[in-house]
Order: structure tokens, then C-alpha cells, then sequence
């Protein structure tokens, strides 16, 4: 025996131990060097020779070149049975999930299919599951809301109630999002395809703390761009970030934002990619650049990094990727000095780039007429349908304007039901049943309910949506707005899109003194009688109080439901008000959701500020510089 042991030490010490005959060799002799050991000596099988590969060829090996064919195939697979395929996700769930607390409490008694399951379980909100998440929050040590525990908690971005939400999250939904990223980009790669180069992502990971049980709590974003799954992913789609995980992760997202334009501009031949979560990051981003854009020419310059950036990982990180070029300096400072109003900016410093991809629906729509000035000819590409408790769907038809955005079901990602909205009217009224995906109809609207496999069971998500076509079986979605962001005083009901609309109009008054609105949001007023709208902008700079008198009546006249209209006739809701703020002010919100644990990327201005967001509200109040009262309906 002792001769096939030294035997294999030899055969070991020859191929393995010395680099010369092994690490100089391709990744696929060395692969198959390791084969032939392991079917020679059986005995040796259990040794991890994998972990002697150079790490480039176990990548390598974990990351096979992206087919954007092959995952769209899976896709058409997956919806041209989206029924059958929604009954195997709701059996898989629960059979997964049976003898937690909470499903126990409902006696499915081993029966998964959909009708037994929606007639014993109810319909609930965030409200209602809030006692569960918080016991695994505090280290419950049995199944509370899921078979295999849950060792992860998501916080929302708490733009819609004042504060972040605890969420469960776990391994099956990071599979989920990069299910939710192959497919959306297998069709935008099949559109507008692009080579091996990088991408210049305004991601940013938030502060996560430890709960009382043990358990890692940060943004949904965050628990993905710390997953091994996501840089896989992302190299594999030939999309890898161009800066370092020091800047991603940095504690100080000021720090971090300035670190990402100045990797992207090192970098910027190679960049075929802007994205971000949300349009406003984006947006965001480049704004700040405009502040900033002299002082990254002066690093690139010297090759010494700004002294506004003091945290030490982060210089670190810089100090390798940062090296004097006083050519690219100038080349950047030129081309800057000779943009007008930064008109096309993206092109001119990433001559490269396909197209900006991000969320561009909904509360993001706002920002798209400034990232088009920023974009010039570059395809703004709106990003997939999902929010902090999971993914819903994916945009297949990445051809289209952002405006016209709608989303495909994935049918394997959660089983999903819909309550039907039939005017806004209703929304307020007693609900109807809801229904299976493939039972929606063609023009309707609904509220989203998910069951999904981290411990949401039945969960309203609070979203409203319009079925606008179907892929294959499965139903393609556009979103319409957040059910529970309203402005209503008496039988009025303003959506997030009305207020969006009313703005538009209004801010179109704006132009003639080259002035834009950065960010608004409103507010419903009852300490006064009537209650009346009161909607805050921030301005580009300073407007003449005719301008802005008239903004205000614009913004009043604007609001066309038939509730408001008739309301403000007869004076049961008072004149709208228009405050105008101090530059500055969305800025100190954003820090403030920052502050509560948000990211960035995540942030989502909140469009109706309510009172159970005082915090924002006193922002608001303490920054206003202007203030107009509507003469319309007078």
C-alpha cells in the first residue's frame, strides 16, 4: 500500500507543488492534471485540489461566457405555461416553508395547491407579519416565517412611512435577482449588444448593523452587491463595475459618489454602461460632477486623490487604479470647458458607452427630461420591476421609451395574485377576491400580491399596476402608482402621477428664464379650513415672483380630478400653496434617509409627505425661501 501512497506524492509533488510544470500551464491541462488524480487514486478524491487552481482559472471555470440565447430560451419556456409553472412555485414554497410558525397557524395540513392555500391564508400587509420578522430579528431559534432560517434582514428604503421596514430576505432571493438581471439583459444584449468592457454603476452599499438576534441588517441592494452571485453575474455579462469594492462599500456616500466619476473617467474608453437603481442616481451623480468635475481633472493630473476623501481604505483602494496622466487631464478639462448647459455630457466622456440603464418608471419619470440632456443621443434603457421585499418582472422589449416601459412576469420567482382596481375610485372600497397572474385582464388595473420564498405570504405590496399585454402567457405590466401615496381632503384622490403631470405643466412656465425644477414633493395642509395642497420645489435658481405666481395657479388648474375640481369650486378644499426651497433642501433629505440606512441608489424621493414622516416635513418647512398662494377657481 505504502507504494501507491508514494506513488501519489510523486505524481502530486511533479504536477502540483512545483509551478513551474503546473501554474504556467493552461487552465484546461490543469484542470484535467487534477482529473486524472482523482480517478487514479480514489482514496484522494476528498482533497480539495480545486483550491490549488490560480483563482483566474477557477473564475473561469464558475463563469461561462454569458448566452443571452440560452437564458432567453429558458424565458419563453418558462411563459408559455406560466399557469402550470405558478402551481409548482406555490407547491415549492410552501413544502419548503410547511413547519414554519406561521403557515402552521393557517392548518394547510400537506395541501399546496392554490385554492386550498388562498382560502386559508389571508391577504395581509407589512403590518400584520411585522411580529414574525421582528421574533427572527431577535434570534428566534425555530422556523418562524420559513423552513431554513432566515439570516438576512432587508430594510426598505422608508421613503413611503418615514422609516425603513424590516424584510426577510435569503439565498433564494439573491437567485432570484440574478435570474431577474439574465433575462433583462439577454434582451437588451440581443437589441444593443455590447463587447467585454465596464460599466460605470453609481451603486452604493448602506450601513448595515447586527439585530438583536444576530443577524446582518442592510438594504435589499446592499445584501445583492455583497454576493459572490452578483459579481459572477456581472462579469459573466461583460458588465463588472469600474471601481473597487472599497468605493462601493465606502461609510461616507460623498466619499464614494466623487470615487465612482473618478473611476469612470479612468476608465471612460472602456465604460459601455451607466446605470444605477434609480434614474435619480444617476442624475444625482452627474449634477454633483458638474460641482466637481475641475477638481477630478486635478487629481488625474497630479495622480494624488482629492483631500476631500479621508477614509483610508478607500485612498488605498484609489492610489492603484490612480496614476498621473496629464493627457487624459486635458482631454477631459477640454471637452468639459466646451459642452453647453452639459448638453450630451455622457457621450463626450464615455464615447463608448450603449446605453444608461436604470428604474426610469413611476416616481423616476421626473428626472428623465435631465438625464436626456445629459444622455444626448446615448438609449436611456428603463431597468426591471421589483422593490425591497422582491423581484416581479423583467423588461423584455428594451426598444421601447422609458414612458413606455412595461414588465414581463418571471412565473418561477413567487406566485403572484392581483386585487382589482377598476377606477381610482376604488381603491378606498371594499376589495374584491383576488386572482391567480393568468386570470388578469387586458386594460385592468390591480394591486400586486406576493407570496415569495423568504416568508411573504399573501403580501399586498402596496403597488397598482395596469396589464398592458401579455408575453407569451404571462402578463406584461406598466406601473401606475404607489396605492397608499395620495393627496386627498375631501373626495378628491390625486395619484404620484397627477402631482407628476400637475408639475410638468406648471415647470414648463419656467423656461423662458432658463430655469428647471430639481425635485418636488407635497403635502396635505389640515391645520388650516379648508385643508388645501401644498406642493415644495426645489429651482435651479432664482425665478421672478410672476413666474412663480403663475406656476402656482398652473399647478392648482392643473389637478384635473373631477373631486378636486368641484371641491376647489365650491371652496371645500382651499387654494393650493407653492413653497418654493432653498437649494440644497432634497439634498438633506437624501442625507437623512442615508442617515436611517438607506443607500443612494435606493433613495426614492417621497412625493406626499405625511404625518408620519415629521422628520421630512421639517426639512421641508425650515428650508422655504418663497411662498405663493393659487387665485384659481376664484
Amino acid at each position: 500500500m505504502w507504494c501507491v501512497y508514494l506513488h501519489a506524492y510523486i505524481f502530486i509533488y511533479v504536477y502540483i507543488i512545483v509551478p513551474t510544470t503546473f501554474f504556467l500551464l493552461n487552465c484546461n491541462t490543469q484542470n484535467c492534471i487534477i482529473n486524472k488524480i482523482s480517478f487514479s487514486f480514489p482514496f484522494l478524491r476528498q482533497f480539495p485540489f480545486k483550491h490549488l487552481l490560480p483563482i483566474d482559472c477557477r473564475i473561469k471555470k464558475m463563469e461561462n461566457k454569458f448566452d443571452s440565447e440560452k437564458v432567453i430560451e429558458e424565458f419563453e419556456s418558462l411563459t408559455k405555461d406560466t399557469k402550470r409553472v405558478q402551481i409548482e412555485t406555490l407547491k415549492k414554497i410552501l413544502q419548503e416553508n410547511y413547519e414554519a410558525e406561521y403557515l402552521k397557524k393557517w392548518n394547510l395540513d400537506g395541501r399546496f395547491d392554490p385554492q386550498t392555500y388562498t382560502s386559508c391564508v389571508p391577504v395581509v400587509t407589512h403590518k400584520d407579519l411585522e411580529p414574525y420578522i421582528q421574533k427572527i430579528a431577535d434570534g428566534a431559534s425555530y422556523p418562524v416565517l420559513t423552513g431554513k432560517p432566515i439570516t438576512t434582514i432587508t430594510l426598505s428604503s422608508g421613503t413611503t412611512q418615514g422609516k425603513p421596514k424590516f424584510v426577510p430576505y435569503n439565498d433564494e432571493l439573491t437567485e432570484n435577482t440574478m435570474q431577474i438581471y439574465r433575462t433583462s439583459f439577454a434582451f437588451r444584449n440581443r437589441a444593443f449588444p455590447i463587447g467585454n468592457g465596464k460599466a460605470l454603476s453609481f451603486i452604493f452599499g448602506s450601513k448595515q448593523f447586527t439585530t438583536k438576534g444576530g443577524l446582518l441588517a442592510g438594504t435589499a441592494t446592499t445584501n445583492v452587491y455583497r454576493s459572490a452571485q452578483f459579481k459572477k453575474t456581472m462579469k459573466a455579462m461583460q458588465t463588472p463595475c469600474c471601481s473597487p469594492d472599497e468605493v462601493i462599500f465606502a461609510p461616507d456616500f460623498h466619499q464614494s459618489l466623487y470615487c465612482h466619476l473618478l473611476c469612470g473617467l479612468i476608465f471612460h474608453e472602456e465604460i459601455q454602461i451607466i446605470s444605477s437603481t434609480f434614474a435619480h442616481s444617476i442624475v444625482h451623480s452627474f449634477r454633483t460632477f458638474e460641482l466637481v468635475w475641475e477638481e477630478l481633472c486635478s487629481d488625474i493630473r497630479t495622480g494624488v486623490l482629492s483631500a476631500r476623501i479621508t477614509v483610508d481604505s478607500i485612498r488605498t483602494a484609489m492610489a492603484k487604479v490612480l496614476k498621473p496622466n496629464t493627457e487624459l487631464a486635458d482631454k477631459i478639462y477640454n471637452k468639459c470647458l466646451g459642452l453647453t448647459d452639459w448638453n450630451g455630457l455622457i457621450p463626450e466622456l464615455f464615447p463608448n458607452c450603449k446605453y444608461i440603464y436604470a428604474i426610469m418608471t413611476g416616481s423616476m419619470e421626473p428626472y428623465l427630461k435631465k438625464l436626456r440632456v445629459y444622455a444626448g443621443g446615448v438609449r436611456l434603457l428603463s431597468a426591471d420591476y421589483g422593490s425591497s421585499e422582491g423581484w416581479i418582472g423583467a423588461n423584455v422589449n428594451p426598444d421601447l421609451p422609458p414612458e413606455m416601459t412595461s414588465f414581463a412576469v418571471l412565473p418561477n420567482i413567487g406566485y403572484f395574485e392581483f386585487l382589482r382596481l377598476t377606477s381610482i375610485d376604488e381603491i378606498d372600497s371594499i376589495e374584491p377576491k383576488p386572482i391567480g397572474l393568468t386570470d388578469v385582464q387586458l386594460g385592468e388595473e390591480y394591486e400586486v400580491v406576493v407570496t415569495n420564498f423568504a416568508g411573504l405570504y399573501r403580501y399586498r405590496l402596496g403597488d397598482v399596476v395596469k396589464v398592458i399585454g401579455f408575453h407569451n402567457s404571462t402578463p406584461k405590466l406598466q406601473f401606475v402608482c404607489r396605492r397608499n401615496l395620495m393627496l386627498t381632503i375631501n373626495i378628491d384622490k390625486n395619484t404620484e402621477k397627477d402631482l407628476q403631470l400637475s408639475v410638468e405643466a406648471a415647470a414648463k412656465l419656467l423656461a423662458a428664464e432658463k430655469l428647471e425644477v430639481l425635485d418636488f414633493t407635497s403635502h396635505v395642509d389640515l391645520n388650516t379650513d379648508p385643508g388645501h395642497y401644498v406642493i415644495f420645489w426645489e429651482v435651479s435658481g432664482d425665478a421672478s415672483d410672476e413666474i412663480l405666481k403663475e406656476c402656482c395657479n398652473c399647478l392648482d388648474k392643473s389637478f384635473v380630478d373631477a373631486g378636486y375640481v368641484s371641491s376647489r369650486k365650491v371652496n371645500a378644499i382651499g387654494p393650493l400653496e407653492l413653497r418654493v426651497l432653498r437649494r440644497g433642501t432634497f439634498q438633506k433629505i437624501l442625507d437623512h434617509y442615508v442617515g436611517l440606512g438607506s443607500a443612494l441608489n435606493q433613495f426614492k424621493t417621497p412625493r406626499c409627505v405625511g404625518p408620519t414622516n415629521p422628520k421630512v416635513l421639517q426639512i421641508l418647512c425650515n428650508n422655504v425661501v418663497k411662498s405663493y398662494v393659487s387665485s384659481s377657481f376664484c
